[in-house]
């Protein structure tokens, strides 16, 4: 499966935004899918996950009740909708497949990955 992520952008403190990962190939509904990002210097880390059916999400404690994770198998898509978006929240957004029904937290359990897009939240 290839993904393409998409929806990164500069926004203020405080703002919103939604990220898109459109997935190639008819087994979309298949593959349990998750959010990472990647601030500059540091390593990459979980953000938020969804199970193939979309019954299951889980979310770092960090963007817990700020970020929320969705899908519609019917388009191939997952979304993470970010609000009350803070300067620590800056990072490269990637989104990733695993062959896996429920919902999937270690990066490298991920057999799939979408190239990234950047957000950026000004103080």
């Amino acid at each position: 499966v290839q993904l393409q992520a998409s929806g990164g952008g500069l926004v203020q403190a405080g703002g919103s935004l939604r990220l898109s990962c459109a997935a190639s190939g008819r087994t979309f509904s298949r593959y349990a899918m998750g959010w990472f990002r990647q601030a500059p210097g540091k390593e990459r880390e979980f953000v938020a996950a969804i199970s193939w059916s979309g019954g299951s999400t889980y979310y770092a404690d960090s963007v817990k009740g700020r970020f929320t994770i969705s899908r519609d198998n019917a388009k191939n898509t997952v979304y993470l909708q970010m609000n009350s978006l803070k300067p620590e929240d800056t990072a490269v957004y990637y989104c990733a497949a695993d062959r896996a029904s429920g919902v999937v937290t270690t990066t490298s359990r991920y057999d799939y990955w979408g190239q990234g897009t950047l957000v950026t939240v000004s103080s």
